[in-house]
Formats: C-alpha cells, sequence, structure tokens
C-alpha cells in the first residue's frame, strides 16, 4: 500500500527544497533568516514544527510567497511533530497557600497579557511561594513544561548566578547540552527555543536587572516571572508587582492554618501576628511552633515571642528552642554548607551523625519550616533562614569550619567514585556500577561540585581543589564548553603545586591544555602542555603529553614534530601495556604520514591500530583507514568511515560523530555522489554547533567547501571559506587561515 506523507513531513519537504534554493549553508541559512541555526536544523530534520514566522523568514530569503504555504504549515502544527515529554521543574506548591488572591490574580493576568511579570519584596514575604503557586495554577497554559531557575541573587555564602552560567542551565533543562560560550550567542539561542515552544520560566532570586535580561524570551507564547528583594525598574516592558507584608485578616488565616486553630483566643493572636510582621514564612514556622506543641496555648506562644529581642530572632529562635541538642546543631552547620540543594547523606558528613539521627532531624526541621524538602530526598533552605542559620554557626559553632571541609571531603569521594564507574581511556577497566547512574549524579549535583569547589578554595582546602576537576574529568569531556572547566583546573593546578603533588599538576595542566586546545586556542593549549612536561609528570600522564602535544603540532600545520611526538607517544603507551593508547598514536601517526602524501604507508599504521583496539578506542584508526583508502577502493572506505560512526553514535560521541560524517562526505564526493556527501558535511556542522571543537569545525568548513565546488556550487563553498577565513583570524590561527585562503582562491580560479 502506498504511504500517504503527513502535512509535517510535506512541510519538511517544502522548507528543504527552499534551502536548496537558497544555495547556502544551514548556518548561513540561519543567519539571513534570522533564526538559530540549531532550531532551523530541527525544522529541517522534522523534529519540530516552525512557528509561521520562521517559515516566512525562510520563505523571504529565496523571494517566495510564504502565503502558499500557510495552509499546509497551519494543519502541520495542529497536528504537531512527535509529541517531547514534558518538562517540569517547578517546586512543590504550598498546602496551606493562603491570601494574595488580589497579587496572584495580577500576576497571571501580566503573565497572559504581557507574558512577563516580577514579583519584588522584603524577605521572606512570600515572592517565591506565590511565584510557584501562580505557576502551578497555570501549568495547563503551558503545555511544554514549567522552568525553575534560583538565581542565588541573596543566598548566603554563593554569589548571585552569572548569566552565561544561567544561561546554559536553562539551555540544558532544553536538552541543549553544548551552547555557545558567549552571553550573546547563548541568549539569542535560548530566545530562539522558547519561540517554538509554550513554556513558563520561573526566575527566583534575582539580584538585578542585569542579571535577568539577557535571560528573557522574546517573540513567541512562552511566559518569565521573575522574583527579586528589589523592584526591577529597568527592565523595559517587564511590569512589577511589588508584595507588601499580609494583611491582619490574612495574616492571621495563615497562621491558624499552620498551628491548626479553631476560632478564639483573638487577643493572643493578634500578638503573634505583630511579633511576626506580616511575614508568610515567620507565621508558618511560628504556627508550626504551636502545631507541634499540643499543650501550648496562643497566649503561651505570644509570651515566649515577646522574650526574644527582634522580630527574626523571635520567630526563628522560638522554632529553634523547640528542636533538641542534635536537631539545633544540624540546623546550624546547614548554614555554612554551600550549594543549592543537598540530601540526607551530605548532612552527615557535615554533621559527623549516622543516618538514623540524620533523617530524624532533617524531618523536624521540614516540619518547623526550616528547612524545605521541594523533592523527596532533596532539600534546601529559604535564604533568610540560611543567613540566620550561618549566624548562629558563627557565634556558637566553633567546630563549622572542620564541618564543612568533613562535607567537601564528603563530596569529594562520592564524586570520584561515580567517575570510576565511567568508561575512560585514561584507566583501563572502569569500575562496577551504571555509568547512566553516574552521569545522571553529576548532572544532579553539578551545581553543587561547583560551589564546594569555590568554597575549598576560599577555605585553602587544596587537596579537594587538586583532585575535583580530575574525577569530573569525563563528566567534562562529554560536557564540553563548560564555563567552570578552565578556572577549575587552573585553580586545581595551582593547589596540587602547593602541595607538592608535582604528577598530579601536570594531569591537570594537562586537562587544561585539552579544555584550551577543543576551543581552537592553540597556543594557549601548548604553553598549558609544556608546563605540564616542566611539572615531572608520570608515565602515563606523559604518553598522554606527547600524544595532545602531537595532535596541536599537528593543527599548527608541524606536521613532522606531530609525526615525531605521535611516535613518542606509541613507545611511551607501548612501555606502560596500553593498547589504546597505543593505538591512538598509531592511527594519528599514520594521519599525519597521509597528509604527508605516503599513503600507504598511512594504510598500514591504520590497520596496525585497528589490531590493538577494540570499541569506541577503534575510531580513529577507522576513520584514518577510510580517508587513506577513499581515492583507490571507496566501497572499503565507506564501509570503514560508517563503521566508526556507528561505533561514534552507539557512545553518543558526537565529535566523533561530526567527524565520521565529514569524511563519509570526503569519500562520496569523490565517488561522485555529491548531493549524498553535501547532507553529510552539513550533518557534521550541525553536529558541531553547539560544540567547542573549533580545529574540527575548521575542518569541516574547508571538507564541505571543496564538496561544494566539486558540485558546481561555487557561491557556497566561497561562503564556507570566508567563514573559515573569519573563524581562523579570530582565534589567531594563520595556518588555518592560510589553508582556507589557498583553498578560496582555488575555487575562484577554477573555470
Amino acid at each position: 500500500m502506498l504511504r500517504v506523507s503527513s502535512p509535517h513531513e510535506r512541510l519538511v519537504t517544502q522548507l528543504a527544497r527552499i534551502k536548496e534554493l537558497s544555495g547556502l549553508s544551514l548556518r548561513a541559512l540561519a543567519r539571513r533568516a534570522e533564526l538559530s541555526s540549531s532550531s532551523l536544523s530541527r525544522y529541517l530534520t522534522g523534529q519540530l514544527v516552525p512557528p509561521w514566522e520562521a517559515v516566512v523568514a525562510l520563505c523571504r530569503t529565496v523571494g517566495r510567497d510564504p502565503r502558499s504555504l500557510r495552509a499546509l504549515w497551519a494543519e502541520a502544527a495542529r497536528a504537531g511533530a512527535a509529541p517531547a515529554p514534558r518538562r517540569n521543574d517547578l517546586p512543590a506548591d504550598l498546602f496551606d497557600f493562603t491570601g494574595r488572591e488580589a497579587e496572584a490574580a495580577l500576576v497571571e493576568e501580566l503573565l497572559r497579557s504581557a507574558g512577563a511579570v516580577a514579583v519584588d519584596g522584603m524577605a521572606g514575604v512570600g515572592k517565591t511561594s506565590l511565584a510557584v503557586h501562580v505557576a502551578h495554577r497555570l501549568a495547563p497554559a503551558f503545555p511544554d513544561g514549567g522552568l525553575y531557575l534560583d538565581l542565588h541573587g541573596f543566598t548566603p555564602g554563593q554569589e548571585p548566578l552569572e548569566p552565561p552560567a544561567a544561561l546554559g542551565r536553562l539551555l540544558a533543562a532544553l536538552e541543549v547540552t553544548h551552547p555557545p560560550a558567549g552571553v550573546t550567542e547563548r541568549a539569542a539561542l535560548w530566545r530562539s527555543e522558547l519561540s517554538r515552544r509554550r513554556v513558563l520560566v520561573v526566575l527566583d532570586n534575582a539580584a538585578d536587572a542585569e542579571q535577568v535580561r539577557p535571560l528573557l524570551p522574546g517573540a513567541g507564547r512562552s511566559a518569565v516571572l521573575v522574583t527579586s528583594r528589589h523592584r526591577l525598574v529597568s527592565l523595559d516592558g517587564i511590569p512589577p508587582v511589588s508584595l507588601e507584608p499580609l494583611t491582619d485578616d490574612d495574616a492571621a488565616r495563615l497562621f491558624g492554618r499552620a498551628a491548626g486553630l479553631a476560632a478564639g483566643e483573638e487577643d493572643a493572636v493578634g500578638q503573634v501576628l505583630r511579633q511576626c510582621g506580616g511575614l508568610p514564612l515567620a507565621l508558618r514556622m511560628a504556627g508550626a511552633r504551636l502545631r507541634h506543641r499540643p499543650g501550648w496555648t496562643v497566649a503561651v506562644l505570644a509570651e515566649r515571642l515577646r522574650d526574644a529581642p527582634g522580630r527574626f530572632d523571635s520567630v526563628f529562635g522560638m522554632s529553634l528552642r523547640q528542636l533538641d541538642g542534635i536537631e539545633r546543631r544540624v540546623f546550624r552547620l546547614l548554614g555554612v554548607l554551600p550549594g543549592a540543594d543537598f540530601d540526607a547523606s551530605m548532612v552527615g558528613a557535615l554533621t559527623d551523625l549516622p543516618p538514623g539521627p540524620v533523617g530524624a532531624a532533617l524531618e523536624e526541621l521540614v516540619d518547623a519550616h526550616l528547612v524545605q524538602e521541594p523533592s523527596p530526598g532533596r532539600y534546601r533552605m529559604h535564604d533568610l533562614i540560611r543567613r540566620y542559620a550561618a549566624d548562629l554557626a558563627a557565634d556558637e559553632e566553633p567546630q563549622a569550619e572542620a564541618a564543612l571541609r568533613r562535607a567537601l571531603g564528603h563530596l569529594l569521594a562520592q564524586a570520584v567514585a561515580h567517575d570510576r564507574t565511567l568508561p575512560s581511556p585514561h584507566r583501563p577497566e572502569p569500575a562496577p556500577g551504571d555509568p547512566a547512574k553516574a552521569m545522571a549524579w553529576f548532572d544532579l549535583e553539578y551545581v553543587n561540585l561547583v560551589a564546594c569547589f569555590d568554597a575549598a578554595v576560599r577555605l585553602g582546602v587544596d587537596e579537594v581543589v587538586a583532585e575535583l576537576p580530575q574525577a569530573m574529568r569525563v563528566w567534562f569531556f562529554r560536557h564540553r564548553g563548560s564555563d567552570d572547566q578552565a578556572r577549575m583546573l587552573e585553580a586545581a593546578a595551582a593547589a596540587a603545586a602547593r602541595l607538592g603533588h608535582h604528577q598530579r599538576r601536570a594531569a591537570l595542566l594537562a586537562d587544561l591544555g585539552y579544555a584550551r586546545a577543543t576551543a581552537g586556542r592553540l597556543t594557549e593549549a601548548v604553553a598549558a602542555y609544556e608546563s605540564a612536561e616542566r611539572s615531572g609528570p608520570d608515565d602515563e600522564t606523559a604518553a598522554a603529553l606527547a600524544l595532545r602535544i602531537g595532535l596541536a603540532r599537528r593543527d599548527l600545520g608541524d606536521l613532522e614534530t606531530a609525526q615525531a611526538c605521535f611516535r613518542r607517544a606509541r613507545d611511551l603507551f607501548e612501555a606502560l601495556g596500553r593498547r589504546a593508547g597505543q593505538s591512538q598514536a598509531l592511527a594519528f601517526d599514520g594521519w599525519v604520514t597521509l597528509r604527508l602524501g605516503r599513503t600507504g604507508e598511512a594504510v598500514d599504521l591504520a590497520r596496525a591500530s585497528l589490531a590493538l583496539a577494540d570499541g569506541p578506542a577503534r575510531i580513529t584508526g577507522l576513520v584514518t583507514l577510510g580517508v587513506a583508502l577513499a581515492p583507490d577502493d571507496p566501497a572499503e572506505s565507506l564501509r570503514a568511515l560508517h563503521e566508526a560512526l556507528r561505533l561514534s553514535e552507539q557512545d553518543d560521541l558526537r565529535h566523533n560523530q561530526a567527524w565520521c560524517h565529514n569524511h563519509i562526505g570526503v569519500a562520496l564526493r569523490m565517488t561522485g555522489s555529491h548531493e549524498e556527501a553535501l547532507a553529510h558535511h552539513r550533518r557534521a556542522l550541525e553536529l558541531l554547533e553547539p560544540l567547542a571543537e573549533a580545529q574540527l569545525e575548521l575542518d569541516v568548513l574547508r571538507t564541505h567547501a571543496e564538496t561544494c565546488r566539486a558540485a558546481g556550487r561555487p557561491d557556497e563553498a566561497l561562503t564556507l571559506l570566508d567563514r573559515a577565513i573569519d573563524m581562523a583570524r579570530e582565534l589567531g590561527r594563520p595556518h588555518d587561515e592560510k589553508l582556507a585562503r589557498a583553498a578560496r582562491e582555488a575555487v575562484r580560479a577554477a573555470p
């Protein structure tokens, strides 16, 4: 039976035709249409139905009237693409949310009409509670989910989240895991991603307007709800809603619900309300104390509150005085714990208590509203309470620093244990465990890992500073482009030097060089590598350094030096019995040998590499073999390259997937299959777009341009080479700029 294509498939066909007519690369077309290239990629591959505005913009790039596509687009939009799971990061709504009816209605109306609102007010007045309550009520209106991000504008002991890092976390929530580096580029990608979704974004605890501005959505049906202690008057188009303390009636109702009161004792209730100042946080805490003391009357509570010196001390202190000694100590020490949230094991390390007392203490703290439990087993503290706890710890906990050091050591030990279960070329065999769970743990704890690292730097806990980035090595490899990696490695190398751990310093500098090399900063990478060599590396690191210096020298155009480095790396790995390392060194030796014009020798080196490797370690040898065989044996070449692609996809190695697609394109070009080759080059660029892989992108641009030239598309080839020239110049890469300019002249000179 003949299959009838769906409206969405027919729309994708029309969009692909527009791209072909434009004669532009995906990135060039995206720039001309003022779309993000990642979004355009999803439109062209059928992953998403574009908004009508995007269809109009694409039609205009080729001078086509978009109205002929309107009916087809409407039908496709109604049918939709394959549904994605709904994301919901919102904390739980409060069961006893009380009052604020007018403010909640105003916030809802502004979100519907303006798509944005900023809620401001003093600490403890209930900004977050209102925002979360409204977000839950509006959930049906935002079918693509709700995102929540604490910007830590006023979190004690923690710097406000910088816009690039905030955008990175928001994009990661939308499964954009490798965003570009610059804040401008990230903000543009964020707006583009939101434009095709209907998401409600809650940005909690903003420090100021400058922190929030890059995080705002653009056009589309998504909305943003911001909270801050300051009125963000300079945010154009974001109407403010200011919260005042609760009225007496609302305060009395909230207190009554929290305390489980019936009517009566109005005079005593009034005294409690005055002590709480109309702040929901204080009212809930006071009510919780009364609810858990059935022998008390409201008058007794009011009397106890009057004995305290100040409003916050009276309420917080009252809650604290009802706890036993262990619970009070747990509370105080939580004030010095860095990070966004924590679990019971972290509290156990902090307090040096066994699980039973820790669990009981956390339950009591949650009941007293001193700690929140936004999801099962994960806890956090309100900033105002955290500050109170930290002040108490400073006055009453002489061993607070020792407790924090225990917590830092605990988190490091967890990171090391999870890291050991992850496959890596740096270890012969991973430890038993589930790698997926280990990566999920790093994803969950990433914010806390960075916060604890920064705390270790402040405290001078050099052991944690020197070890934690190495424990995150594999996670960072899979998340290249992280804003934190380079600064963490630099601080770690300095800490290792202070400790006299010269071999560890060498390993850290080697990783720093690699991070710089993947970002295209080859001169800085070589400087880091050379510093590592001077630090007295162990044999394993020395072998890895020889390999990495070879790669940097290759990319700088110094092929003979690169080959000498690869051969030295092979000898070092052989002495260590590291077959995977030997395989890599042989494969890269073959790659350089091929570029030096010795094809037969390159094929032999690639085959020798494959004889030593298993699994993903075969990828480099397979690609080298495929490229070397392409001119004389295209069928065998394509078999090798497709096998390399299969292995890359099996382990979700995006950079290797891009490398494979690019050279499949080269092999197909040599068979005369130009259109199929171009599709592979385009896929390579799409995969590279979110990755910090400058060198590979430069290589793909040049090879893609050569295929365009062979396919009779000189204008597109010139566009690609212009991009390569600009990129090489920006990165300070004269060798790559020279290659791109030479290719450009060849295209221009062709008949």
